[in-house]
């Protein structure tokens, strides 16, 4: 019997840690949060000091079963998740859950903290337990309970106002205005010309370029010329002055020496992982967590890196010495810095992990282990390796010469070039790693030159003119958009990858050749963020609430106060804007003139199911006409040309052998050709191009493979016998049944079938089959993104994706037990000793449903068709 129970986060570290503590301790796995807020309406209530209502993860419900069961067995336990906000609120989760169920009486309770999983970072912890950090914990509740507020109330009026399924977050909606605007930057920039004049130079039979840098006296910038005609009176005036030959005026010969970057944080480390190696923010801690939570190297799993959620530059003294040891053994005395390097962070917060992230043993040399490692981690840990080892390692050093010449006599209408070259003298740390960085601009002085005094002559070879375009600012990359959400202060590095994951997943942003481009309703949601909740997505605003919110896990600021103060105003703001500002004004909609034979009014606005051409308007005698965009055209940028050929849709193509008129459409499912009654989609054709000829091969295919999915059929009894994708199964208009695996379905008889479909459930989703479902798989989809190590959110700003999935539970009546026996949980500051908050006033789900509807402005929305039909 183990007399020690230790709790961490997932069971590959439960399994690492289980192999240096030995027999007399028991390692399980909570495998992340083991409770969460309550999915509905009242989960935090603002009227009772935020009172938070918890209920237990449904998932890990078994997890805490077994923790409790092997607690009887235990004298002590040791709550050892992660040294982080995350990490601290599960161990006080599982400490509430455990208490609640009797199961601490007696028992010693304590938290330790691994910041590295290695045999003496991991003993080394266990000797020094503390008790749980309050502040920390009131700190992960208050962020959560913010994002909770913010998404619960944005994401439904963004629902009413723009289209069903959106969502808004504390931190998500200013990361995504940093796109938008940058967005309306490249859409507002007007490229201007200029010129630059080159030449090609040669001294001692060697050829080297050069730049004009001083015209008639004056210093030449980037506007100097904008004209071909400007450009070439430079070029003629050069080569009279210089009649061939130029004269060395001034040679400057200096040492530079470049020193390395600094040990990686979670954000520079997001950053160069993006790149170099191509992976994603949510991607590259994913592979870190593998590296931290530890890998079998042949002498049993060991964590080959420190704990990776950190905005700390420390690197521990012990760390330090050992990597100075490996640098002089692989690169010798020559490569090693002649001091040790101290880093300091530059953060007011510096927070999370006590050091950078480092490798937790610098003789691990990538190269060694790579046989062990799958392809992600040799090349993740290769990076941090290289990246540790470098920033001990000594400077590059450079020569660099500078050399100007002179074109024809010196005086105020004197004509410069510039020559500029450098020489890697001493590599230095440049052999083993060189920091990378977005949107490079060409080094001109990347050359070597020949030897030059003053006064040498050096022979003009030619000069050439180079037009140029000034270019718009650049899409962010995952790497620069972390960067810039660092330098904003908006989120914290351990949430950068959720924030930038829920704008995928919402459809905001896509990704086009590794950088960011706004959709159309990423756009319209930071307009109308940006117009009636400026203060919320303002920078500054995002950046203070931040440090504020640090500020309570430091102890310096109470949480609830802190809320109070953010939740009055927004609050109010949410109510007014929710009853004064119409659907029409939040669409966005965009005038494109008339429409050539009605003379009616066209515009392109957003809809329910997307952005869409509408001709007319709905105080009309005639219903508007209406016509969905094309896969990649955009409401900032279609014609009014563009616009119009949109409604050739639908096509007449032709008829059937039976005589059914044949149609190409577009709707709410896609393209599809329609004949008769029936349907098919189009899978690769375009519903604009599609030919007769080819639209019968698409109905022959359709008739076929309905062919052979039918089995039986008893049209007067409205039942079939089908081939699913499953198996096969019975179908009448209320009712699926599987067919019994010892029956053969060709020989099933009607009674045999009323007799299934009679046992089977009724079906309980609507006419349009797939919707319901599609929800029901998005909030599973969500819940799972939300654990990080098998259920702990990747940080706070996770909580905002599931805000708006969760506030979509409540528009359906639900009935489950753990909700409906779910009480007010006691804050941490009541476990602390406090007073506990009051019974949270409980709100009917109906109504609150009724609250939360969506209101839908038909006039505003396309329909999906004409006729309604079903995905095929």
């Amino acid at each position: 019997m183990s007399n020690n129970l230790v709790i961490v986060e997932s069971p590959a570290k439960a399994k690492t840690i289980k192999k240096y503590l030995g027999k007399d301790f028991e390692v399980l796995a909570s495998y992340g949060h083991v409770r969460d807020l309550v999915p509905k309406e009242g989960a935090v209530d603002p009227k009772h000091d935020f009172a938070m209502k918890y209920q237990p993860v449904e998932r890990n419900r078994k997890h805490v079963d077994a923790i409790a069961r092997a607690l009887k067995k235990a004298k002590s336990l040791y709550l050892a998740t992660d040294p982080d906000r995350e990490g601290e609120a599960i161990s006080w989760h599982l400490q509430e859950l455990l208490k609640e169920q009797g199961a601490l009486q007696g028992k010693d309770v304590q938290r330790v903290v691994f910041y590295e999983i290695t045999k003496n970072a991991v003993r080394e912890a266990m000797e020094h337990p503390r008790g749980i950090s309050i502040d920390l914990v009131n700190a992960q509740q208050a962020r959560r309970a913010l994002d909770f507020l913010v998404g619960f109330n944005l994401s439904p009026l963004l629902w009413k106002k723009v289209r069903p399924n959106l969502s808004a977050g504390r931190v998500q909606s200013p990361a995504l205005r940093m796109i938008c605007e940058r967005e309306d930057a490249i859409d507002a920039f007007r490229p201007q010309e200029y010129w630059t004049i080159d030449s090609e130079l040669m001294h001692s039979e060697q050829k080297f370029p050069a730049k004009l840098v001083e015209y008639r006296g004056a210093k030449v910038e980037q506007f100097s010329f904008t004209s071909e005609s400007t450009a070439q009176a430079a070029v003629s005036t050069l080569e009279r002055a210089a009649q061939g030959e130029l004269s060395v005026m001034a040679v400057d010969r200096k040492q530079r020496r470049r020193n390395p970057a600094p040990p990686f944080t979670t954000s520079t480390l997001q950053q160069e992982a993006s790149r170099k190696l191509g992976f994603s923010a949510q991607k590259t801690m994913r592979v870190a967590q593998q590296l931290y939570e530890g890998i079998d190297i042949g002498d049993g799993s060991v964590g080959l890196i420190t704990y990776m959620r950190t905005d700390s530059l420390n690197l521990a003294q012990e760390a330090v010495a050992q990597i100075r040891e490996v640098i002089v053994e692989l690169y010798g005395p020559e490569g090693l810095a002649e001091e040790v390097r101290v880093y300091r962070t530059k953060s007011a917060n510096a927070q999370e992990a006590h050091e950078a992230i480092r490798p937790t043993d610098a003789r691990i040399v990538p190269a060694g282990i790579e046989r062990h490692l799958d392809a992600d981690q040799f090349r993740l840990y290769s990076l941090i390796w290289k990246r540790t080892m470098a920033c001990q390692m000594a400077p590059a050093v450079f020569d660099t010469v500078a050399v100007e010449l002179l074109a024809g006599a010196d005086g105020a209408e004197r004509t410069v070039l510039r020559a500029n070259g450098s020489t890697l003298v001493k590599p230095g740390y440049i052999s083993v790693y060189q920091e990378g960085a977005d949107d490079v601009v060409q080094d001109d002085s990347d050359h070597v030159l020949p030897p030059m005094k003053e006064g040498d002559r050096v022979k003009l070879v030619a000069v050439v003119p180079s037009q140029h375009f000034t270019e718009p600012p650049p899409r962010f990359t995952e790497a620069s958009l972390v960067k810039a959400l660092e330098e904003y202060g908006i989120g914290r590095p351990s949430t950068y990858a959720s924030i930038i994951s829920t704008l995928r997943d919402r459809e905001y942003v896509l990704i086009e050749n590794r950088r960011f481009t706004a959709t159309d309703i990423g756009k319209i949601v930071s307009r109308f963020l940006t117009q009636y909740f400026t203060i919320y997505v303002d920078y500054d605003f995002t950046a203070k609430m931040e440090n504020a919110l640090d500020g309570v896990a430091t102890g310096e600021q109470e949480w609830v106060p802190l809320l109070d103060r953010f939740w009055k105003p927004f609050i109010k703001l949410v109510k007014h804007t929710e009853t004064s500002v119409s659907r029409e004004e939040v669409a966005m909609a965009r005038d494109l003139g008339p429409d050539p034979v009605s003379g009616k009014p066209m515009s392109v606005r957003m809809g329910r199911f997307g952005p869409f051409v509408q001709i007319g308007t709905k105080d009309d005698e005639e219903k508007p006409r209406f016509a969905g965009l094309r896969p990649g055209q955009k409401m900032d940028s279609i014609t009014r040309e563009e616009a119009l050929f949109l409604f050739q849709l639908p096509r007449k193509l032709g008829a059937t052998a039976a005589g059914e008129e044949i149609l190409a459409n577009t709707g709410r499912f896609g393209p599809y050709v329609k004949y008769g009654s029936k349907y098919v989609s189009l899978k690769t054709d375009d519903p604009y191009t599609v030919t007769h000829e080819r639209a019968l091969e698409v109905i022959r295919e359709k008739e076929i493979a309905d062919a052979n999915r039918l089995i039986r059929d008893f049209p007067d009894a409205g039942i079939q016998v089908l081939n699913g994708r499953y198996g096969p199964y019975i179908k009448d208009k209320t009712r699926n049944a599987k067919i019994p695996k010892d029956r053969d379905p060709k020989s099933l008889t009607l009674e045999d079938c009323h007799a299934l479909l009679a046992a089977a459930p009724v079906r309980t989703f609507g006419k349009w089959g797939r919707k319901n479902a599609k929800a029901g798989a998005a909030a599973k989809a969500n819940g799972k993104a939300n654990g990080k190590a098998g259920g702990k959110a990747d940080g706070e700003g996770a909580a905002e994706s599931g805000a708006a999935t969760k506030t979509a539970r409540i528009r359906k009546k639900t009935s489950s037990p753990i909700a409906a026996n779910a009480g007010v949980v006691p804050t941490a500051a009541t476990a602390a000793g406090k007073a506990p908050a009051a019974r949270l006033a409980a709100k009917g789900s109906k109504a609150a449903a009724k609250k939360r509807a969506p209101a839908e402005t038909a006039d505003a929305d396309p329909p999906a068709a004409k006729t309604k039909r079903r995905k095929t």
